[in-house]
């Protein structure tokens, strides 16, 4: 797995095979807000500067607010993948990593192409004291699998008493803010939040790391200075701060009218969360060409042919487009 990973989106190269301007693709591939907030103002010093530790500072506490991570102060990073990258670093070698499988390939992928000894397990129980560093992606993608916060802290104090490290990837969780660890004071536990999946802006590359200062300095001083850009910390700052209640009350519109055309094209929904659904069907392979040949991409997993994503699609002509193409599939 040290090659690419197959992710969603990527239009330009799809739309070249199945033909049509990208602009008139429906991309269900991914799991971002298809409906993105209003945008605020951004003042020209944010793009005429260089990002100063004032702006910083801002978009950290509001993060701190958002996410509700008391005494912990979140760090801007540009994009989650940035950090995933450095994982690597914070693991001593010769020691194996755990990462809860299937999630999110960039994870495997970045600990094998640095040497370590990586287990793909299955359920929390297979960890032991060999692993130095665990991964669990909570809700995870794609099947929405999701552990309660007082499992979870009991692991990372399990961990603790190891030596281990415990990183929660919660790129999904904003819908349910109750279930993050983001408060919770365990100093081997790493929480990584997305920015643009929930806010439906995964193209200004932003997330946040919550850890202990010891982790988050680390992570600092390998990603280096004005690693985020100064208008990102600003749509940050001022987005974070925000009342996000109609921006949540929209993706549960999307998410439930998704929830209807899957069901009235009479497909089978393994899981998913609040900004995709997984279907589990024998024909997913011919139903993904399928809905390429009509301009609508899903995400398909090579591990698993049988899988199907869907995304969130933008308003309701988009969903009765959908539901035409998925009762004109032929078995």
């Amino acid at each position: 797995m040290s090659g690419p990973i197959q992710h969603g989106g990527g239009l330009a190269a799809v739309a070249a095979q199945y033909g049509g301007r990208i602009e008139d693709w429906l991309d269900l591939s991914t799991g971002i807000n298809p409906c993105p907030p209003d945008l605020p103002e951004i003042p020209m010093r944010a793009w005429h500067r260089l990002p100063d530790q004032e702006r910083e500072m801002a978009a950290r506490e509001a993060a701190r607010f958002y996410y509700g991570s008391g005494d912990r102060l979140p760090l801007p990073v540009p994009g989650t993948q940035s950090v995933i990258q450095n994982l690597p670093r914070l693991v001593p070698s010769g020691s194996r990593v755990a990462v809860l499988t299937p999630t999110y390939g960039e994870y495997v992928r970045a600990f094998m192409a640095a040497g370590l000894a990586v287990d793909m397990i299955g359920d929390l129980g297979e960890i032991s004291s060999e692993h130095s560093l665990v991964v669990v992606v909570n809700p995870n993608n794609p099947d929405g699998r999701l552990f309660g916060r007082a499992e979870l802290v009991a692991l990372a104090d399990e961990l603790d008493r190891r030596g281990s490290l415990l990183v929660v990837d919660e790129a999904f969780g904003d819908m349910d803010p109750n279930r993050s660890l983001a408060a919770e004071p365990n100093s081997n536990l790493i929480v990584f939040r997305s920015f643009g999946k929930f806010f439906g802006l995964a193209g200004l590359r932003l997330g946040f790391v919550i850890a202990d200062d010891s982790i988050i300095g680390r992570f600092a001083d390998w990603l280096g200075p004005w690693a985020v850009s100064g208008p990102a910390l600003v749509l940050a700052e001022q987005l974070l701060s925000s009342d996000t209640t109609l921006v949540r009350n929209q993706i549960q519109r999307r998410s439930q009218a998704l929830g209807r055309v899957l069901s009235e094209a009479g497909l089978a929904v393994r899981g998913g969360t609040d900004l995709f659904q997984l279907v589990e069907d024998e024909a997913a392979g011919a139903l993904h060409r399928h809905l390429c040949s009509r301009h609508i991409l899903t995400r398909k997993f090579d591990y698993r042919p049988d899988w199907l994503r869907f995304g969130l699609a933008p308003d309701e002509a988009a969903d009765a487009r959908l539901l035409v193409a998925l009762q004109s599939f032929q078995r």
